[in-house]
């Protein structure tokens, strides 16, 4: 797992400085503009440019070299930030420039996430993808919970364009850290899906892919109600519970979800996940839903601070079995069109929950659970009544919604199907394998182009946390 440690160690810097960046341009703009449907602005302009691109960023990531791909992203990444300092310096930063800069991120992000996703599964043994995927994510929680807790800090020390600096700086690091970090290109196929018929049947491949097998077009179903409870668990959070506690409560509910995904990402790194992968799926799933329901149920700042562990822990394992199922089951030459479809379907969920989140709740749920409401002597004496219950049996509605996602994904003969997480490395395998590089190194001989190339790990998204009003503090964006 040398080659993870590399990784992991590059990937936590690079989170850790664009975390740090988040708080800061959150705090500057609502320090500018007053306004919290700002945050709302940043946060579908961070979603949707990446999902409007995904198809053509899946075909680029198998078309082209993954190393040229990613250190092309970090440098665009690496000349944005350095340019928002530029204008911070000179006094003429516009909220504005930062929502171009978030979209260019989203666009950035559409072509990182598949390409170091189907990266994984060049570099690691089978029977250690759960464990490399384990230790991605635990780079990735930890980068966002630690800059989160110092962008703050930070911010009062060296003021914006230093943050922005230091994020810069990070960029740099983490080409170093991972220029030593070597891969073997991907093996390809004589007869590569859809080469020969044009852009849009390479396309459709990600679809075809998906579309196709039974128990991957159930996994995205799967995945897709599972993007439902994330989606409105993000959007609904923070006014639940400023609708009865304090925005100190709110910041240690937050610190409990960061908590929750590095003890699920750790707990992915050194276990690796369930050996069935149905119990890492449906399994996860179930208490996942139940964390919902519990934190809906009464306005407790302890029991949200429990559900908020608990369900970002699970969601955590749900995620990462998930990533390494496509990882197995999906053949490399193809891997960046399938992740780039299925991040395209996700942020596309994430994107419809988040603009509907807020309207079920204000204008339909929250006046049936005012006093004297419709609901307030049946479903109120359950959840209670006033300003957040209706937020509240949203979130249980959505909770028992995932309950029975989880129950039904458990009888599915595609999903129970699934081979078990390897244990081992067959002698035939590991031959194969040696044979496929040692042919690469052939290749690399005669060819000018190497045939192995230096990982660089993309950037975070930008994360805007908005704080004093409804949307204290909130993700941009999720994972790829």
């Amino acid at each position: 797992m040398g080659k993870f440690t590399a990784l992991a160690l590059g990937l936590l810097t690079s989170v850790l400085g664009s975390a740090l960046t988040g708080l800061a341009l959150g705090v500057w703009v609502f320090q500018q503009t007053g306004s919290a449907t700002q945050y709302g602005v940043t946060l579908l302009i961070n979603l949707l440019p990446g999902v409007l691109f995904a198809p053509l960023a899946g075909v680029l990531v198998d078309r082209l070299s993954r190393w040229a791909i990613l250190v092309v992203s970090e440098v665009v990444s690496a000349v944005t930030v350095v340019a928002l300092a530029g204008l911070f310096h000179a006094g003429v930063l516009q909220p504005w420039h930062i929502f171009v800069a978030v979209g260019i991120q989203s666009l950035v992000r559409s072509v990182q996430m598949p390409a170091l996703s189907s990266a994984v599964v060049l570099l690691a043994p089978k029977e250690q993808m759960g464990r490399a995927n384990g230790l991605l994510m635990l780079a990735q929680a930890l980068g966002s919970t630690v800059g989160f807790a110092g962008g703050g800090v930070l911010l009062l020390a060296i003021r914006l364009d230093g943050v922005l600096l230091v994020d810069f700086a990070t960029f740099l690091l983490n080409v170093v850290i991972l220029a030593f970090v070597r891969i073997p290109r991907p093996p390809r196929p004589a007869a590569e899906p859809g080469a020969a018929d044009g852009l849009l049947a390479e396309i459709r491949t990600g679809w075809r892919v998906l579309g196709t097998r039974r128990a991957l077009l159930t996994l995205l179903l799967f995945s897709m109600a599972l993007n439902v409870s994330l989606g409105y668990a993000d959007a609904l959070l923070t006014p639940l519970v400023l609708s009865f506690a304090s925005a100190a409560s709110l910041g240690l509910v937050v610190a409990c979800m960061g908590v929750g995904a590095v003890a699920g990402s750790m707990a992915l790194a050194m276990w690796g996940g369930p050996l069935r992968r149905i119990n890492g799926l449906a399994g996860f799933a179930l208490p996942l839903g139940a964390f919902l329901c519990l934190g809906a149920l009464r306005p407790s700042v302890p029991l949200i601070l429990i559900a908020a562990l608990g369900f970002t822990f699970c969601f955590t394992i749900v995620d990462g079995t998930t990533r390494n199922v496509l990882q197995l089951e999906v053949e490399p030459a193809v891997q960046g069109r399938v992740f780039a479809t299925y991040n395209m379907v996700s942020g596309a969920v994430l994107s419809v929950s988040y603009l509907l989140a807020g309207p079920l709740a204000d204008r339909i749920f929250e006046p049936m659970l005012r006093t004297g409401g419709r609901l307030a002597g049946s479903v109120g004496t359950v959840v209670g009544t006033g300003p957040g219950r209706g937020i509240a049996l949203l979130m249980l509605l959505v909770g028992l919604l995932m309950l029975v996602t989880a129950a039904l994904a458990y009888v599915q003969p595609s999903l129970r199907g699934l081979s078990d997480r390897p244990t081992g490395r067959p002698a035939q395998d590991d031959a194969a394998q040696d044979d496929a590089v040692q042919d690469d190194a052939v290749q690399d001989d005669a060819a000018p182009a190497a045939e192995t190339e230096p990982v660089p790990v993309p950037a975070e998204a930008v994360t805007v946390p908005v704080p004093g009003r409804d949307d204290d503090t909130a993700r941009v964006s999720r994972r790829g």
